[in-house]
């Protein structure tokens, strides 16, 4: 059954764990990112039940896709290694509700091929069963996303859209009139990945978008560092760190060191 099209998703969005979660009261929240299936099924669960608890607003968590078209060389690596695993979106379902067992609101970050592979309503339906509180589709663009934001939305997931540095104003409020949840900022025209430093106009960027949207507003792509938090206090809801939490993962390493190094920076 496909969403009222008369229900305003703004009316609504305010009322959703995400945005009860990632809406600032003074500090900046963050958001972490992971591959299902990265490095294996075993793995990805374990380390995404210790970012669940580890003081994260919200987890993203990758779908695997063979073509992924903004993801730089780290997440596609992950992705990569996750498909010759054998992961499917079946199982990065799976992954994301033993994840949201522990609480914190999970996010899919996946493409529109894996979602129609899958069938939009079965998506919908199992996302929601899995406990999955929102979903990003990067090359789903507003003016075609239906009917399948209609299907997500009819079993009360958000829909997450996102903002790059070249929206003009006119699309931005289209943008932030179509997404529940939270607003997703792209900080920099490219690919997601580790920067050393964050873009100049990053600020005006996010200020362009708090006009338009009473929702939580989030940045991402190439943040990684305690002083990236710093310079976003104030000017974003949330900061979304993907990149330098998979390269923790595929290092074997503990990502939860990095992500409370990260939260002190966040208060």
């Amino acid at each position: 059954m496909v969403a009222d099209p008369g229900r305003s998703p703004a009316a609504t969005s305010n009322k959703s764990r995400l945005a009860s979660a990632l809406k600032a009261d003074g500090d900046l929240k963050l958001v972490g990112y992971m591959m299902a299936g990265h490095p294996n099924r075993k793995r990805s669960i374990e380390v995404g039940k210790r970012l669940a608890t580890s003081g994260i607003a919200a987890l993203e968590i990758g779908i695997p896709f063979s073509d992924p078209l903004a993801d730089g060389p780290v997440i596609q690596h992950a992705g990569q290694t996750a498909l010759e695993h054998g992961m499917t979106v079946g199982g990065a379902l799976e992954i994301a509700a033993a994840v949201a067992s522990e609480g914190v609101p999970v996010v899919l970050m996946t493409y529109i091929n894996p979602i129609l592979a899958h069938d939009p309503r079965r998506f919908a339906a199992e996302a929601a069963q899995a406990g999955v509180a929102g979903v990003i589709v990067p090359d789903l663009p507003v003016e075609e996303s239906e009917p399948v934001v209609g299907w997500l939305r009819s079993t009360s997931l958000d829909t997450i859209f996102l903002v790059a540095p070249t929206t003009s104003e006119d699309r931005v409020e289209s943008i932030c009139s179509h997404s529940t949840g939270f607003v997703y900022c792209v900080t920099l025209t490219g690919v997601t990945g580790a920067r050393k430093e964050l873009p100049d106009g990053m600020k005006d960027m996010l200020a362009t978008v708090r006009r338009h949207t009473s929702l939580p507003v989030a940045a991402g792509f190439g943040i990684s560092r305690p002083e990236h938090m710093k310079a976003l206090r104030g000017s974003a809801d949330a900061a979304v760190v993907g990149s330098a939490i998979v390269s923790e993962i595929d290092r074997g390493g503990d990502p939860t060191t990095l992500v409370k190094e990260l939260l002190k920076a966040c208060r």
